[in-house]
């Protein structure tokens, strides 16, 4: 995590793969050590309905540091790997 000129924190790749992992380790009741970014979602578990969680999780945390910070539905089909899910978030994250 770095400080901004402005004083705001920004997440990095790392801090953002960490807050993903962490989310999706305990929807799917698991040790973040077992979630790989390169495994499908599927082959780790998640359903549609652990990754509405999972967007959930990811919108309440990252509403503190970007005042209305949302992931589309129609980008959920994208999103098919914790990697997905990752570079999604910086790219949000950058454009904001």
């Amino acid at each position: 995590m770095t400080a901004d000129v402005d004083g705001t924190s920004s997440l990095d790749r790392a801090a953002i793969l960490a807050l993903v992992s962490d989310h999706l380790a305990e929807i799917l009741e698991v040790s973040p050590s077992e979630i790989d970014e390169d495994i499908p979602f599927d082959v780790l578990g998640a359903d549609s309905l652990a990754l509405i969680e999972l967007v959930e999780a990811l919108e309440e945390s990252l509403s503190s540091r970007v005042a209305g910070f949302h992931i589309d539905d129609e980008d959920l089909e994208g999103l098919t790997s914790v990697r997905d899910a990752v570079d999604y978030v910086a790219a949000k994250l950058s454009l904001a």
